[in-house]
């Protein structure tokens, strides 16, 4: 491990000096690649850094206690070598995670959608629920999101909604979400106060760019019609919105901004894209897991990563057995704890796997 870590300060040491190299900075592609490498190293040459000094104290201490000194100060450079070994002990575990194979896609932006799976009208409204959750998760990390198509129930449900989140680490963090979310919680509409269960689908994937996935323009039916909106002056009249068929796979993608044609078209091709990079993967390897449709499932109440409970103010995912009483918050977009835990439980398994 040690051997890895010291390649890899080494690496960050040369990415550093690159950063201010003239030949670099004027151009713009290989600016963007050393910046964004230089970024995926800072978090373990960091906590490499501070596990290097915290190892330099413990050894002071330990030679503190082999020389002459007076039993007072040697009960307190004893608690200090105690501590100090914990410290190593606790960072040495965050650098074997850190060090742990990582998905090629994190540091790619995401497409996401939602839909409702089963319960009707208020699968529906949950669906609406999880699209505000995520653009509210998505505002507190600092990331950008366009939407790309929402089909609503005009009571305030979702029939389904596809949305891009622009921003570092973004797919890293949430590609956790892909799969069933389930709902318990008494609707507005039930008179008699029983809770029902619902369920909304999320599917995250990776944004593809052209060179990454074999796309034949020939095999796409491309259709315009007019964005639905809410009326008014800013009613679309123009066919603005982009219908794009992939022939060969049946796979469908509508987007709509009731603004621009051509910027319709853009986000289609690459939500297209980023399908057909899922299907790809499914192909080359059957036993994925991420793939699309193991992500979204059936939309039955049975499959479930995650289960938001109302009446007890609990969310519960169900991958990691993990509990917390603060479903209001979750629903805001406080979802750290639970990404923070799936990520350290995934690094854990790869490294008990040995991947890597």
């Amino acid at each position: 491990m040690l051997e890895k870590l010291q390649a890899a300060e080494n690496r960050y040491e040369e990415l550093t000096q690159k950063l201010t190299d003239p030949e670099v900075l004027s151009d713009t592609a290989l600016y963007k690649n050393t910046a964004t490498e230089h970024a995926e190293l800072h978090d373990l040459i960091s906590v490499y850094r501070e596990y290097q000094r915290v190892l330099e104290e413990k050894n002071e201490a330990r030679e503190a206690l082999e020389a002459n000194i007076d039993d007072e100060f040697r009960e307190l450079v004893k608690e200090e070598y105690r501590l100090k070994t914990d410290e190593a002990a606790e960072l040495e575990e965050k650098l074997r995670l850190l060090l742990a194979p990582k998905d090629p896609n994190d540091s790619k932006n995401v497409i996401v959608e939602i839909r409702p799976g089963a319960g009707g009208e208020e699968a529906a409204l949950f669906a609406a629920v999880l699209f505000r959750m995520y653009l509210r998760y998505a505002e507190r990390s600092g990331w950008k999101v366009e939407t790309l198509n929402v089909s609503d129930t005009g009571i305030g449900g979702v029939k389904e909604c596809t949305f891009t989140v622009i921003g570092r680490g973004a797919y890293s963090r949430l590609k956790y979400e892909s799969g069933v979310h389930r709902v318990q919680r008494v609707p507005v509409t039930e008179a008699g106060g029983r809770i029902h269960t619902s369920t909304a689908t999320v599917a995250v994937l990776p944004e593809m760019d052209d060179v990454e996935v074999d796309l034949n323009m020939n095999d796409v039916d491309i259709d315009t019609y007019r964005s639905s909106g809410a009326g008014g002056q800013h009613i679309n009249k123009t066919e603005s919105a982009i219908r794009l068929t992939h022939r060969p796979t049946g796979i469908v993608v509508t987007c709509q901004d009731e603004k621009s044609q051509l910027k319709n078209k853009e986000r289609a091709f690459k939500v297209l894209r980023s399908k057909l990079y899922e299907l790809q993967k499914e192909q080359q390897d059957s036993s994925v897991a991420e793939t699309r449709r193991s992500q979204v499932g059936s939309g039955d109440r049975s499959e479930r990563i995650r289960t938001y409970n109302y009446p007890q103010n609990r969310v519960t995912d169900h991958r990691i057995d993990l509990t917390l009483y603060k479903l209001t918050s979750v629903l805001d977009g406080d979802l750290d704890e639970i990404i923070d835990s799936l990520t350290t439980s995934e690094r854990a398994e790869k490294l008990g796997r040995g991947d890597g």
